[in-house]
């Protein structure tokens, strides 16, 4: 009798393991796995990829983002730490009215991209402009614990600024912000700003460049979703903080978009747009604003004085850009954590009277981000 039921208990714990391996593999990711990529998995799949590690890589991720009833476990997890104790899941600060990044003391320092940006703008003749834009857990650190406020954002974008060289004009975003924080300019659920966070900080930055803004009353404002769940909920899938609205601002009787056209790593073109809608049924609905992620997305408009731009970016960019087009003829926007190969791969510098960076000072962690700026003037210097 007790052999029976150990087989029976066998067999049902197989089915089970069987079960769960099975939805794990095929079944589709709830997290966002290393290699979401359909092309990646096949990669990892591979010989190749068994032998340089990226399978293994790749079992690791799906196991750790798509365990059955993961979503709901952590949704628990956060609801007591929210309730009990300190605040804080997978690294994010649990409040009622939003959720932020509670990991900013951790950052490193600025000081490599910010030799590498010198040295690409060392060889560039226009005006080159630089906005570092907070995330939301700069902006509204103060719901922090004294503990992790010792590493600010203001701190961190103060620093970049001061490293990078007297030529290249920064513009402040952070004290806009700031000034702002009662406003609904940043995601309840992401760490990004909204478009009307954008739209706040387009002001000063168009006059930088050399324009007049927009006025606000100009613009329609289509409310295109209001269910937007982002970065920091699928953190903790934290369900109390009321979901973000996405918008989409018009200006009727402003210049037009004449194309707008993606291209890839072989430099085949695409054609876009501004605001792709159909992303909004994607895993992730900010996506919409300049649609599917490209290293170079070519903007013309029927704005007619010839001017060029180029904006050095990364997503905090995607729903400012919209803005600028009613200045530029001509907008190219280069991604370089999209890119392979050199910069002058996709575009030359020296096309353009002005260069704008805009990136969100989180992004400026990574200390590869911008080598293919500079990669092909070292390479002529060796020459």
């Amino acid at each position: 009798m007790k052999n029976t039921v150990n087989k029976i208990t066998a067999v049902i714990m197989l089915i089970y393991i069987s079960a769960v391996m099975f939805f794990i593999f095929f079944g589709k990711s709830s997290g966002v796995p290393i290699y979401g990529d359909k092309t990646d998995k096949e990669k990892a799949f591979s010989l190749s990829g068994i032998m340089n590690g990226k399978f293994g890589k790749y079992i690791s991720e799906r196991i750790s983002t798509d365990f059955p009833a993961r979503n709901h476990m952590i949704s628990v997890d956060s609801g007591i730490r929210s309730a009990f104790t300190e605040n804080i899941v997978n690294g994010v600060y649990v409040d009622e009215k939003m959720l932020l990044n509670a990991e900013i003391s951790d950052r490193g320092t600025t000081s490599e991209n910010a030799a590498i940006i010198n040295r690409f703008c060392s060889e560039y003749d226009g005006t080159v402009y630089f906005t570092a834009v907070p995330t939301s857990s700069g902006v509204y650190d103060s719901y922090f614990p004294e503990y992790l406020r010792k590493n600010t954002e203001s701190m961190q974008i103060n620093s970049l600024y001061s490293e990078l060289d007297e030529n290249i004009r920064d513009i402040d975003a952070y004290n806009i912000l700031k000034m702002l924080n009662e406003n609904y300019i940043y995601y309840r659920n992401d760490t990004k700003w909204t478009s009307y966070g954008a739209y706040c900080v387009y002001r000063t930055v168009i006059q930088k460049l050399g324009f007049s803004p927009t006025a606000y009353d100009k613009y329609t404002i289509d409310h295109v979703a209001d269910d937007f769940r982002g970065n920091l909920y699928e953190r903790t899938f934290y369900s109390d903080v009321k979901p973000d609205i996405i918008d989409i601002y018009r200006y009727p009787d402003g210049a037009e978009i004449l194309s707008c056209t993606g291209c890839d790593n072989d430099l085949k073109s695409f054609s876009g747009e501004l605001y792709d809608k159909s992303l909004l049924e994607s895993g992730d609905m900010y996506d919409m604003y300049l649609g599917e992620k490209r290293p170079l997305v070519k903007l013309r408009t029927t704005v007619n004085n010839e001017r060029k731009l180029l904006v050095i970016k990364d997503s905090f960019a995607d729903c400012f850009i919209p803005f600028l087009t009613q200045h530029y003829s001509e907008i190219d926007v280069i991604a370089p954590e999209y890119m392979e190969g050199s910069v002058e791969k996709y575009v030359d510098p020296a096309n353009y009277e002005q260069i704008l960076f805009l990136f969100g000072i989180d992004s400026m962690d990574d200390e590869n981000l911008f080598d293919v700026l500079v990669t092909p003037l070292e390479e002529r210097k060796s020459e």
